[in-house]
């Protein structure tokens, strides 16, 4: 196993590596519970995945 077999064999940290499972998009990534999606594309599917809005 040399260098180049091992060179960006790990995922990267930190905010540019994250993107969005959906569109790939880089900004605005809710994390949280495991979403990894961007607020827009959560705020489209919110209802279908059981997200419900209280008032």
């Amino acid at each position: 196993m040399g260098f180049k077999d091992i060179w960006r064999s790990h995922p990267g940290r930190g905010r540019g590596t994250r993107r969005c499972r959906i569109s790939g998009n880089r900004h605005g990534i809710i994390r949280k519970y495991g979403l990894m999606m961007t607020r827009r594309e959560f705020r489209e599917i919110a209802g279908d995945i059981g997200f419900v809005k209280y008032n």
